[in-house]
Parts: structure tokens; sequence; C-alpha cells
């Protein structure tokens, strides 16, 4: 079974531990903190939209992708019954090669650590690069080797990898 194969299965069956259904705390510190003014943003790994959703009511210009075409279903829902438009696209970041719309804010909430291999991450990144406007802003969230051991929860990357 593929990875996006699974993700679909676990969006179907709402096993989706990593849902939060609000922004995450450390999207709206980073925002709050660096004084982020609203922009355009880029959502990777959106999920069902709860961070797109809270960056658009900030007055960000929001796009927001997932591989998951369910996940994209739910996040469309959620902005509709919120008033707020986001422009959310069914895409595997990982292979999307083109460069479309840049942007000055990307937020990443759990996929660049999701990727096994070397080469990914660094396609991944390179992919980060081509959408983001010269003076942009990457954040992303990761699990680090670094933070004491567990037995669920994201991937854990050392910095080695992230680097």
């Amino acid at each position: 079974m593929s990875k996006k194969d699974r993700f679909e299965e676990r969006y179907q069956s709402g096993d989706i531990p990593w849902e939060l259904d609000r922004p995450d705390k450390h999207l709206l510190n980073i925002i709050n903190k660096e004084k982020i003014q609203p922009c355009k943003a880029l959502d990777i790994g959106c999920g069902t939209g709860s961070n797109a959703i809270w960056l658009a009511r900030q007055g960000f210009d929001v796009s927001a992708v997932d591989f998951s075409g369910l996940a994209i279903e739910k996040a469309k829902e959620k902005a509709e019954k919120q008033g707020v438009k986001i422009q959310f696209e069914v895409s595997d970041f990982l292979v999307e090669s083109e460069k479309t719309q840049t942007v000055d804010f990307i937020f990443d909430r759990g996929c660049f650590h999701s990727f096994d291999e070397k080469e990914d991450r660094q396609h991944f990144a390179a992919n980060v690069a081509n959408r983001l406007n010269q003076d942009g802003l990457w954040f992303s969230m990761l699990g680090n080797t670094d933070a004491p051991p567990r037995n669920e929860g994201p991937p854990m990357r050392s910095a080695l990898d992230i680097v």
C-alpha cells in the first residue's frame, strides 16, 4: 500500500491523531513573536485545514496542499463553514516540480520529517525554495531525535537529517 493510500485510509477511518482541529500553537507563536504581517502563504500537508484557516482569518492570502483528497474535501468544508477563502489543492508536494505561484510564508507541520530518504527531503526543500520569495520564511515543525525517546508520534529526524 502506498503512503498516499495509507493516509486516505486513515482519513476515512478517522484515525488522524495529528489533527488538532485548532491551529498549532507554534504557528500562532511564530506569527505573533516575529510579527509576520499578512502575506501570500502556503500550508504544505494542510490536512483538514485548521492552520490554513487560522492564517486566512489573520488576513493571509492562503493556498494549501495535501496529497489526500479526503483531507482536502474536509478542509474545504471547514473553510466554507468558517467563511474564509483558501485555495485548496490535492497535490503531492514532493513530486511537484513546476514553479507556480511564489509566496512569502510557507508552513509545514509534519511533512518534511515524514520522508525517510535523504533525496526526498532534499527534493522537498528544493520545492520549498522554488515556491518561496527571496525574503520569504519557511517554518517547518519537525520531530527531533534530541527529544526524549517515545513509542508513538511523528518520525524524528536528527539535526543532520534536517540540514
